[in-house]
């Protein structure tokens, strides 16, 4: 380290502390330098490390919990982490222990999540969201795709197939199954996972593939009641506009014929 340090760099440290320059080549020789110094200087800075088993991971290990309920995002879950280490003033374990939190975070929400809706995954339901992940011969997809499959117009039949899928959704009782023990966050990260998984991606989840779907139908019976009523104030707006257009035309041409002259 010091071989590769600026002269001046060195000098100037070597001053303050009131050594030769190069008595600083042997720092870190002694197997215990670093460490030692590591302590005197959190102590100084009123710093703390946090050995594993004590009260600071632990607050760390909940507050990852609660933010992986939150975003799955690991990235993003490893930067939160550093930030509230810095805030607490606790020295960053080695990168590779904290990614290993943050996965086990990850999985700890997985875990909770499915602890939370058991309640509403009945055998019905269950046998319910099953079924969305097969081939319906009569649409010629699943009816996962069919629901995420957006509407191209408003037109009528862009409207009928908007309620097909509202009707099929509150046969289930989507409507009514209540996910609100879900962060939003949450709820918003397993319906989009459901959006852009395949059927394959889906079907390895196994078990963890139903808080999935519950949330993504749960979503999608408020979404889709918002796409129809939409859809239909377009259909009905274009079809008043046409008739505003063909009763204009009629107007002009009426007017066009009852002119002096133009008999």
């Amino acid at each position: 380290m010091w071989a590769s340090a600026p002269p001046a760099a060195v000098a100037r440290v070597a001053e303050r502390l009131g050594v030769a320059p190069a008595a600083l080549r042997l720092y870190g020789k002694r197997d215990q330098t670093r460490s030692d110094q590591l302590g005197l200087i959190a102590k100084y800075l009123e710093w703390q490390t946090a050995p594993a088993s004590s009260q600071a991971m632990k607050e760390l290990e909940q507050f990852l919990l609660d933010r992986a309920m939150e975003h799955d995002s690991p990235t993003l879950l490893f930067n939160l982490a550093r930030e509230y280490l810095m805030a607490a003033k606790v020295i960053r374990p080695g990168a590779l222990i904290l990614a290993k939190m943050v996965g086990t975070a990850r999985q700890a929400a997985s875990d909770l999540t499915s602890q939370l809706v058991g309640h509403l995954l009945t055998a019905e339901v269950r046998a319910d969201l099953e079924r969305m992940l097969l081939v319906d011969a009569g649409l010629g997809m699943t009816r996962l795709e069919w629901l995420v499959s957006p509407a191209r117009d408003a037109s009528a039949t862009s409207v009928k197939t908007a309620i097909d899928k509202l009707t099929w959704l509150r046969a289930i009782d989507a409507h009514q199954m209540d996910v609100s023990v879900l962060p939003n966050e949450r709820r918003r990260f397993l319906a989009q996972v459901a959006r852009r998984s395949t059927n394959q991606g889906l079907e390895r989840r196994k078990e963890r593939k139903f808080p999935i779907l519950l949330a993504f139908v749960a979503q999608a019976a408020v979404d889709q009641l918002d796409e129809v009523v939409a859809l239909f104030d377009q259909a009905v707006s274009a079809r008043e506009s046409r008739a505003k257009s063909k009763t204009d035309e009629a107007l002009v041409e009426r007017a066009k014929r009852g002119r002096p002259g133009s008999w």
